[in-house]
This record gives structure tokens, C-alpha cells and sequence, in this order.
């Protein structure tokens, strides 16, 4: 399946938007989290700071997504910038458009995440590899990380 596109209202961590079709032909770990999200903040974020700065030098685009569906009034991009900071998150996050119909945000939905912490790596060829919920071994990730890397470019 392909990679739907992001829908961001904002973006931290990064002069510009963010497309996935610009990232074509490079892996990318998209890190879908909530910053009230005990798994998110305590394994999620941590693992992929992690990996945006051990893949530094590769072909590798670590983007975060905060995607917010539930305690909106708490989840404010001033609160999150103010989390961005103390966590020392230097990969791109962008915030996930609200839904429309509910409160499930539009990129969530787009991707059918099943909530928070949700890993997902989409190939050079801007497919989806793979679509992980809740805590990830990091060994594991890392492997499947690095087979992706390792994949010729087209």
C-alpha cells in the first residue's frame, strides 16, 4: 500500500512543510505520538530521537507526528513546543490535522493507526513496510531499519 500524504497544520523542528512524495527514494520512520501518552513518552519519542540520531548520516528522514485524539484542550502546539523543548527533539514533528467528523485526526485516520505510540516505515518507493502500534523492541526496529536502508535506490 502506498504512504497516504501527511495533513499538518504546523510544523516544528524545520524551515519548511513536509512532504512524503519529496522523500521519495529515501526510508522513513514516521512516529505517530500524543505528548500525555506514558508509552509515547517513555519508550516512542525516546526511540525515535534515537534513531534520527544514530541514522543521521543515511538515507534515513525521521518525521514525528503528533496526533491528537483526546484531551485536545491540554494538547496545544504552545504546549507542545514547550515538550519539543524539554525533550530535546530534533527531528521534524509536525502537527496532525483535526478530523473533521470526530476526534480522530485526519493523517490517523488516513493511515488507520489504532493509537499511540504507532511506528510506521514507508520504502523508498513511498510504501508502507511497516505499521507498528505500542511499544517496539529498538533491536528489532533497527533491524528492519536497516534492511530497508539497505535496498538499492531506484
Amino acid at each position: 500500500m502506498q504512504a497516504p500524504e501527511l495533513a499538518v497544520s504546523q510544523w516544528f523542528n524545520t524551515p519548511a512543510q513536509i512532504a512524503l512524495a519529496d522523500l521519495r527514494g529515501r526510508v522513513v520512520l514516521l512516529h505517530a505520538f500524543q505528548m500525555l501518552c506514558p508509552g509515547c513518552v517513555a519508550h516512542g519519542t525516546p526511540q525515535a530521537q534515537r534513531a534520527h540520531t544514530l541514522f543521521r548520516s543515511s538515507d534515513l528522514a525521521v518525521i514525528g507526528l503528533h496526533t491528537v485524539f483526546e484531551h485536545h484542550a491540554a494538547m496545544t502546539p504552545v504546549s507542545l513546543a514547550a515538550f519539543i523543548h524539554e525533550y530535546r527533539l530534533s527531528f521534524p514533528i509536525g502537527v496532525d490535522q483535526a478530523g473533521e467528523d470526530g476526534p480522530i485526526p485526519v493523517t490517523m485516520a488516513r493511515y488507520e493507526m489504532r493509537g499511540t505510540p504507532t511506528v510506521i516505515l514507508i520504502g523508498r518507493d513511498g510504501g508502507i513496510r511497516h505499521h507498528g502500534f505500542g511499544q517496539e523492541d529498538d533491536m528489532a526496529l533497527g533491524a528492519i531499519i536497516g534492511a530497508l536502508l539497505a535496498e538499492p535506490t531506484s
